[in-house]
């Protein structure tokens, strides 16, 4: 297939059935992503809130817009471009921003790799799950590359082939069963939906289903992206980073740094933390996968110098920075609360009194040295403030 023809195949089944297929609201979308928060994805990125927030994003690849609704409702400041293959994905974008108020966007029936007709840069990318269904993902990220602005970061979501191995093999099986009929989603998820109520129920295949994707593929169009889709290119640790390495731009980290700490695998062994010690970062990465093949999916960030960080390992730097509550936090104001991965936690009272100081710190620009002194939380707990991504800091 050429990439003409695999970038029509793709299109044709996003017509067919657009994606993803949430359902249109008449209000903003709940909850959020904090990757498409500006302030909480700037500040994972450097360790500081950025000084602007009347930005430039691109959601490249926006599909049916579910992340380029949030995009607007989360970044209140920010101007926003969605671009799509699909036009008929385009048409529900569209309607979905317009229902839901999110006027700060405009859409573009564009390509990935067209992407330098846009004017202008933008600070933050946003590229989810598009990357691996290019025929040619080095151009693609290459293209985008040349948007974002210095300083700039860049989020990308693609597919890892190890958490995705039985899905790889019923793709192939349904291929297999279409025959001449290959093309023909609607008769792609028909044969999908056969064999899963045809095969035994301790099948490696259906136990994985039921296990991890059953509950998003009742609906057609999940099924048929994940079973059906005609293009689709799955990493693994070398080949992410021959895919990074070619963007030209930095590696910020994971997004899910808490699965790439290796302690979590082999902490209670002290000779294999030893030994460990001589590999390098991607190498450590991929023992992790190795040793855990769940991930199914690398989401990380990228960005272009200069890009100015901070990591507050001083007492003085710390003490003079303005801080203020991370807004992905749903729960506020608890004690018990959920955190911006929406993961359930708990506060101490000395927290809780810091992170209200916090909260009204918008206004009255208050240091943490001056709030410590109101309170009895020490540095300690402020730095694990930080790095539970509960605060935001500012340099004073």
């Amino acid at each position: 297939m050429t990439n003409h023809d695999a970038s029509a195949a793709v299109e044709r089944l996003y017509n067919t059935y657009p994606f993803p297929p949430e359902p249109l609201l008449d209000e903003p979308p709940p909850g959020y992503n904090w990757r498409w928060n500006w302030l909480a994805a700037y500040s994972f990125c450097t360790g500081q809130k950025p000084i602007q927030q009347d930005i430039r994003i691109l959601d490249a690849g926006c599909g049916t817009g579910v992340g380029t609704e949030y995009l607007v409702h989360l970044n209140p400041e920010a101007s926003v471009v969605g671009i799509d293959l699909s036009a008929g994905a385009l048409d529900v974008a569209k309607e979905r921003c317009r229902r839901s108020g999110a006027d700060r966007v405009q859409f573009h029936h564009l390509s990935l790799y067209d992407v330098e007709q846009l004017e202008g840069e933008f600070d933050l990318i946003n590229c989810v799950g598009v990357l691996h269904h290019l025929p040619d993902p080095i151009r693609g990220i290459q293209a985008l590359a040349g948007k974002l602005a210095p300083g700039g970061l860049m989020h990308i979501f693609v597919y890892a082939e190890l958490g995705r191995w039985e899905i790889q093999l019923m793709q192939k099986a349904i291929a297999l069963l279409q025959g001449d009929k290959r093309g023909d989603y609607q008769d792609g998820v028909k044969v999908g939906r056969m064999l899963f109520e045809s095969l035994p129920e301790n099948n490696r295949i259906v136990k994985r289903e039921k296990e991890r994707w059953s509950w998003e593929n009742q609906r057609d169009a999940n099924f048929a992206d994940m079973y059906v889709h005609p293009q689709e290119i799955d990493y693994n640790i070398e080949t992410l980073f021959e895919l990074i390495d070619a963007s030209g731009l930095e590696f910020i980290g994971f997004s899910n740094p808490s699965y790439w700490q290796l302690e979590r695998l082999v902490g209670k062994n002290e000779e294999l933390l030893e030994r460990a010690k001589g590999l390098n970062s991607r190498e450590i990465y991929r023992l992790i996968e190795l040793l855990d093949p769940e991930v199914s999916h690398y989401e990380f960030f990228l960005g272009r110098t200069p890009l100015v960080k901070a990591d507050w390992s001083t007492d003085e730097e710390l003490l003079g920075a303005i801080p203020e509550r991370n807004p992905c936090m749903d729960g506020w104001p608890s004690k018990s609360l959920f955190n911006c991965d929406y993961q359930i936690i708990s506060l101490s009272e000395d927290e809780l009194e810091f992170l209200q100081a916090c909260d009204a710190n918008s206004e009255q620009q208050r240091t943490v040295g001056q709030i410590l002194m109101d309170g009895k939380l020490g540095l300690e707990g402020v730095r694990s403030l930080l790095k539970q991504q509960l605060i935001l800091l500012t340099p004073g």
